[in-house]
């Protein structure tokens, strides 16, 4: 009797690059969150499904008041991927149940949080500003994000898993929408196009649905999603 030996599986690994926010608590904390809890007030979607990084260089290095502030975040569903601005050997034990300790990331272009600016009363005069809408030839990779506040976005290809539109107006999308796409900052009138739906998000001035809330029919198929009320619409195009 021959005892055939099945073919070892290989094991793969690649690299993967992806955009993270950096949340950084100074003390006092009671007063830091009280100043996230305004901002989650107006843009609710705003970290749904972002990977976030904690710097905790600001925060004592002690366990319980780094596992208070992650536990806090973690509380308003902000994904804490890690932890920077500290080192395993200062924590030593203390380091067990908290997120991995990163080192070395590479910063980007600073990110304005949607509605920062919205307490501030209006110049009397205003400067209209001119339109910046954008037309993406390429398809937008994933990791990529693309900002545009005060106008439209429009992407001729598809958008993949993991990257990101943010537009001030409308988003149309003439391929693939796999990634996510926030439309309308402070715009009700603002809604999102694409020709076949499979996003992990979609949020119009700050009403949104993930993934596990489109209903399932609409997924490959070209919609549209608009506001109506306090509601965000998503529908087959005809």
């Amino acid at each position: 009797m021959t005892d055939s030996l099945a073919s070892p599986t290989s094991v793969r690994f690649r690299g993967r690059s992806l955009m993270a926010l950096v949340l950084t608590p100074e003390p006092p904390t009671d007063q830091w969150l009280e100043e996230l809890d305004r901002l989650l007030a107006r843009s609710p979607a705003y970290f749904v499904n972002r990977p976030v990084v904690v710097d905790v260089s600001a925060l004592p290095q002690k366990r319980p008041d780094l596992m208070g502030i992650v536990n806090e975040l973690q509380a308003r569903k902000i994904r804490v991927m890690a932890l920077e601005g500290t080192e395993t050997a200062i924590l030593g034990a203390d380091a067990r149940g908290l997120p991995p300790i990163i080192a070395d990331g590479r910063p980007s272009m600073p990110i304005e949080p949607p509605g920062k600016n919205e307490d501030t009363p209006p110049p009397s005069q205003p400067v209209p500003r001119p339109a910046t809408s954008m037309v993406i030839e390429r398809p937008v990779r994933s990791g990529q994000s693309i900002y545009c506040p005060d106008g439209d976005v429009t992407v001729l290809g598809s958008v993949a898993s993991g990257a990101e539109i943010v537009a001030g107006g409308s988003i149309h999308v003439y391929g693939a929408l796999r990634g996510r796409a926030l439309a309308g900052w402070g715009n009700r009138s603002g809604r999102i196009f694409c020709q076949s739906l499979d996003a992990e998000l979609l949020a119009v001035d700050g009403l949104y649905k993930t993934a596990d809330e489109i209903d399932v029919g609409l997924r490959g198929r070209p919609i549209q999603a608009w506001t109506s009320g306090d509601t965000l619409m998503v529908e087959a195009l005809a």
